[in-house]
């Protein structure tokens, strides 16, 4: 007996094309819902609208039906029960942590992080008195030795990390048990890895990289089971940090091209690792799917795909990489990731300016150090564009 399509487990790449279509009726766009505001029919809905949870048609503060269709289609690729969109990737971030935790609380966070994001660590959330301990996510057992029970609330992990593309052990991380775990999945997008298989409680997405993945939409996401969305989602309704229709539907355009733009710039990733690991002016490369990565190992087990993005080292210092941005020409000197063009930025002055002298050196973020996003050129032209600007900074 032939299945039905119900009945099939559909692979990621079908998914990103299935899903999030239940505003859109018969229409294969998506359907846009510009409106802030809908009417209610009476007193009796006005108040059940304004008190559900999630209520769709009431204000888009609260939800919209174009960004749900965005969150629905996240969660599907995610494997989630639900997802819930912010108006960016900090939006994310910050109403997470501020939904799960207040005064007295402690958090545990790995020391090389988005660098907004660690200055919210160490910013509002001191004063806001709630503690944070850094470790070193890439040590095995160093998130459940910094644990505080029944004070720490909650363990942020990002993997790969910015800018260096660490690895953490996503199973570490799903076995702690108590505080809640938040992944930081960006880099990898959920066609890379899934952190919620592994255990983790949720997945957090900067989504106006990868997923949209055209540098036309500002957008952050996070995924997990229903009743902890849904508690986040109270208190993002005060928060604020809503999404845009018009970005959500940016975004959803962006995951029905989702699979083949990531297949295309992992295989660019790749070639241009390997091809500049052997440069000599290059003295570094971070990218997970090099052996030379010290995890390697770990990113071979956990990870689907390696990634689009990878960092380099030059040998030349700060002098070489203000050269070599000088002379590039088909990639460009820009601070985000995951969009159509290859994009090259210096962390130190950009990016991870924030930091401090010794947490950049603790960080690994030198004066040469340079984050390339790879977009969908042909990789033999970027190569190319790379390699003549670097030998032009020896001249």
């Amino acid at each position: 007996m032939r299945r039905s399509l119900a009945q099939m487990e559909e692979q990621p790449a079908t998914r990103a094309i299935t899903s999030g279509r239940g505003a859109s009726g018969r229409s294969l766009a998506p359907a846009l819902w510009a409106s802030s505001v809908w009417q209610s029919t009476d007193m009796g809905d006005a108040r059940r609208r304004a008190t559900g949870t999630r209520t769709g048609e009431f204000y888009s503060r609260y939800s919209n039906p174009t960004v749900q269709s965005f969150e629905e289609a996240v969660a599907a690729l995610e494997g989630a029960e639900t997802s819930l969109a912010f108006a960016s990737g900090m939006g994310a971030l910050t109403t997470t942590v501020l939904a799960l935790c207040g005064k007295g609380d402690h958090i545990v966070a790995q020391r090389n992080l988005y660098s907004a994001t660690l200055a919210f660590l160490q910013g509002p959330c001191a004063r806001f008195g709630i503690d944070v301990t850094f470790v070193d996510g890439t040590e095995p057992g160093a998130f459940a030795a910094a644990i505080q029970p029944g004070r720490t609330m909650l363990v942020l992990a990002e993997t790969p990390s910015n800018p260096r593309l660490g690895i953490v052990d996503l199973d570490e991380i799903g076995s702690l048990r108590g505080p809640i775990t938040v992944c930081d999945s960006t880099f990898a997008t959920p066609l890379g890895q899934q952190p919620l298989a592994h255990g983790v409680h949720l997945s957090l997405h900067s989504a106006t990289k990868g997923i949209a993945g055209h540098n036309d939409a500002t957008l952050g996401v996070i995924s997990g089971e229903r009743d902890l969305i849904d508690s986040i989602w109270a208190y993002s309704v005060l928060h604020g940090a809503t999404p845009s229709p018009f970005d959500a539907l940016n975004g959803l355009r962006g995951i029905r091209t989702l699979a083949v733009r990531t297949h295309h710039q992992n295989a660019s990733a790749q070639f241009l690792a390997e091809s500049l690991e052997a440069h000599p002016g290059v003295s570094a490369v971070w990218y997970p799917g090099l052996p030379s990565h010290p995890q390697h190992d770990l990113a071979k087990r956990q990870m689907s795909q390696f990634g689009t993005v990878f960092a380099v080292d030059l040998a030349g210092g700060a002098a070489a990489v203000e050269q070599l941005l000088s002379r590039v020409q088909l990639i460009r000197v820009a601070t985000s990731l995951g969009g159509p063009e290859t994009l090259v930025c210096h962390p130190r002055t950009t990016t991870h300016a924030s930091l401090t002298d010794d947490e950049a050196v603790d960080q690994g973020v030198t004066p040469g150090l340079l984050r390339i996003s790879v977009g969908l050129e042909d990789p033999a032209d970027l190569l190319a564009d790379f390699v003549t600007a670097l030998d032009d900074t020896k001249r």
